[in-house]
């Protein structure tokens, strides 16, 4: 029978107080800000809130568990996994086992703060993270399409600040920091609002507080039997039929009670954690680890399965944890130094067959740099550019099955050296064929700047470079020169300037250049450019012709000119590139 549990601030009080708290069974906080938003116009049109599943943990069984705070100051880069509670309360407390998301949603809101990264800036730059914290604008107008009544968004102070017409910003935290009544007051004392503005902001206001306050929102389950078996089936039982929860969150809450000198939750996090701060980071997630934890401890068939998750396999992933950290890390550091990132690598599965040979070979991180290595780098390079610049996808249907076959051919073949031969022939059996036909090649050679595949690409058909040096993706003819206006004015006619607009972004017109190099040229023609950065004639076309640039034109007239030639180059290289693993070293003498 679900009970009584008050209002919303008699529970965040019990939050605060660590009365509640979250079983290690449980997944992160995964809510966007949005969610939360709509979590609040829900509880203000009163609709139902849903019920909560509780679990009373008693004094004698606190230690025999892990579990953690709910997060409050959510940060996409720096805080984004619950805390550990380290010093238990002596008393009996409630472990959230449905609800998370929503009391957390509720946490942050009401107490806390959201930071997420903005679009466009890196990972490592404090200014991509900006602090928001959630406001209700006073004097939102609903709106009907949506069915949304209330103006709530996560905002910075600084931008809640700004004077709008229609807007009335009012931080919702504040209601649990200070009185109705003096909130109310100062709404009435605001010059700057109109009297029937006045009376609307101070109803929604009102209508905020009572609903937080006053209002009796909570219903709940308590379980009160001890045993993790039991609540574990319960917890399955729930969230392993919807979306609510995604069957990797299950499975990790599943190793998660069974390591048992590891905490699995912190190690596995941590090390997603690393994983992505390589390099100039990478899109890395708990899934990937995990399955990577069924692939190198040579569990069952890789897939997501409950079976493969017992305890046995997981006292094998929990003995093997070490040197399975230590072969991704050092899968990452070689995706690094061949340049990839988040932005360029576009299948993070394809890493999946490296980690398991590395961890084979029982490689260190000399392998990135040993001579003895460099063929094998070039060989394990060329294959996996390869698998990328697929446009069907390599990496997509049939995974589990096709890296457990992978998996088979390096366990029997891959103890000196990638077997790329016997990979790839594997791959071809599967229907996963690193063979690129006609149609496969035009289309590569025709791909537009931003693409993900272009970077790869380039890199195979250009490999002599330290592509660890932050290389990007340039335009040889800068793009701003590429407007109506301009190429009017320098006698362009007008029926061939969406053709040379369109141009001016595909591959032909792109080229590998470090950043800093990349930064200092900006808007120069390319003429100009390279005779400054290579004064010697020779030297100067020495490196064209290993760009397969055979001429430069002067006046952006001439740039399809420029272009055809270099697409026909680039097209022929393509060809030889792609479509044989003996002709890794040819394009490496070429370039």
């Amino acid at each position: 029978m679900y009970q009584a549990g008050g209002t919303i601030k008699t529970l965040l009080d019990k939050v605060a107080d660590q009365e509640y708290l979250l079983p290690a069974i449980q997944r992160e906080f995964v809510w966007k800000p949005e969610q939360i938003c709509m979590l609040f116009d829900t509880l203000l049109q009163g609709y139902p809130f849903g019920t909560f599943l509780f679990w009373k943990i008693k004094p004698e069984n606190r230690d025999r568990y892990q579990f953690y705070q709910f997060m409050q100051h959510y940060h996409e880069r720096d805080n984004h996994h619950c805390e550990n509670v380290t010093n238990l309360p002596e008393r009996e407390f409630i472990a959230v086992l449905d609800g998370q998301q929503r009391i957390t949603a509720l946490n942050i809101g009401l107490r806390g703060s959201y930071a997420w990264k903005l679009n466009g800036k890196w990972w490592s730059n404090n200014d991509a993270f900006p602090v928001r914290r959630l406001y209700l604008n006073l004097l939102k107008a609903p709106e009907l399409e949506t069915g949304l009544m209330y103006g709530f968004e996560f905002l910075t102070d600084e931008k809640a600040a700004q004077v709008n017409q229609g807007e009335y910003w009012f931080r919702v935290g504040r209601i649990m920091e200070e009185e109705e009544d003096t909130l109310i007051d100062e709404i009435a004392d605001d010059d700057t609002l109109t009297s029937d503005q006045k009376k609307e902001a101070r109803s929604t206001l009102r209508h905020l507080y009572r609903t937080i306050h006053d209002k009796d929102k909570i219903a709940f389950y308590e379980e009160s039997d001890q045993s993790l078996e039991r609540v574990l089936n319960i917890f399955i039982r729930m969230n392993s039929g919807g979306t609510t929860l995604s069957y990797s969150d299950l499975l990790l809450s599943i190793a998660v009670a069974q390591w048992s000198t590891l905490d699995a939750r912190e190690e596995i996090h941590a090390l997603v954690d690393e994983m992505k701060r390589v390099g100039d980071g990478f899109n890395v997630s708990k899934d990937l680890v995990l399955k990577a934890g069924l692939m190198l401890s040579d569990i069952g068939s890789v897939g997501f399965k409950v079976e493969n998750f017992n305890k046995e396999n997981m006292a094998i992933l929990e003995k093997n944890w070490t040197p399975i950290r230590e072969a991704l890390l050092l899968t990452m550091h070689l995706l690094a130094s061949f340049g990839f990132n988040e932005q360029n690598l576009r299948a993070t599965s394809a890493i999946l067959p490296l980690a398991y040979y590395l961890y084979h070979r029982k490689l260190t991180s000399s392998y990135l740099t040993r001579s003895e290595y460099a063929v094998d780098r070039d060989n394990i390079r060329y294959w996996l550019t390869r698998s990328l610049l697929k446009a069907s996808g390599i990496w997509g249907s049939g995974l589990d099955t096709l890296l457990t076959a992978l998996r088979s051919d390096i366990k029997q073949f891959g103890s000196d050296s990638f077997p790329i031969a016997k990979i790839e022939a594997t791959m071809m059996l599967r229907g996963k064929s690193l063979r690129f036909d006609p149609e496969e090649i035009s289309e590569l050679a025709q791909l537009d700047y931003g693409n993900p595949r272009t970077f790869a690409l380039l890199t195979l058909l250009f490999p002599g470079f330290d592509f660890s040096r932050h290389f990007h993706v340039d335009h040889i003819y800068p793009k701003g020169l590429f407007t109506k206006n301009k190429l009017t004015k320098v006698g362009v006619p007008a029926e061939l300037q969406e053709e040379m607009i369109e141009a001016s972004n595909k591959l032909p017109n792109l080229q590998l250049l470090e950043g800093s190099m990349n930064n200092e040229k900006r808007q120069k023609m390319p003429h100009d450019w390279y005779a400054q950065q290579w004064p010697d004639g020779n030297a100067r076309v020495a490196h064209l012709q290993s760009q397969a640039i055979s001429s430069l034109p002067e006046e952006l007239t001439d740039f399809m000119t420029f272009y055809h030639e270099r697409q026909q180059t680039l097209h022929a290289r393509i060809k030889t590139a792609l479509n044989s693993v003996e002709n890794i070293a040819s394009i490496n003498t070429e370039a």
